[in-house]
């Protein structure tokens, strides 16, 4: 065996290692994040005039860590849309697209997918406004631990409510009271 090919050997078990160091931190990030939504913490206001079929707001999501909050952002502003709603700047706000308060639990396969770390279809119905860009007021230490970390989002709300409907998770619009 000569040098080059010991080098060759040595250079792919380092990346190997590598590799695997990088994926056991990537899920250990995730199940941080699934650990995070289980407790649905957030808080929505209107940031904003979106597009027709949008909302823009923004999210104020808590972690321990400033990249976690960031992503959940997005989990949190399409949940809030779909079972709380949130208040206006100037005007009433908007209501959820869900009227039934149990909907989450009667429909719990449906949405642990729908709302799956790493590639849930919730992603399909929001975009992070200014490249995910947080301000400074909007990266708050609330305690030794833990950030409160705001994020305007859109969330194309007219396609959400399509899709849900589709699902028969929600009644559509002109299906009557």
């Amino acid at each position: 065996m000569n040098i080059t090919n010991i080098f060759r050997a040595g250079s792919i078990v380092l990346l190997a290692l590598f590799s695997l160091t990088f994926n056991a931190n990537a899920q250990k990030g995730k199940k941080k994040a699934d650990k995070e939504t289980v407790a649905w913490r957030y808080e929505l206001e209107a940031a904003g005039v979106g597009s027709q079929g949008t909302y823009q707001v923004k999210v104020w999501s808590y972690s321990r860590n400033v990249e976690t909050a960031m992503e959940q952002a997005k989990k949190n502003a399409v949940h809030g849309i779909i079972f709380k709603g949130f208040p206006g700047k100037n005007s009433s706000g908007q209501r959820p697209l869900a009227s039934n308060p149990n909907i989450d639990e009667q429909n719990k396969d449906f949405f642990e997918e729908f709302f799956k770390t790493g590639g849930g279809d919730y992603m399909k119905f929001v975009t992070l406004a200014n490249n995910g860009q947080i301000a400074p007021q909007d990266r708050i230490k609330i305690s030794k631990k833990e950030y409160k970390i705001g994020l305007v989002v859109s969330v194309n709300h007219a396609e959400l409510r399509r899709y849900l409907e589709k699902a028969g998770i929600i009644k559509g619009l002109s299906d009557g009271f």
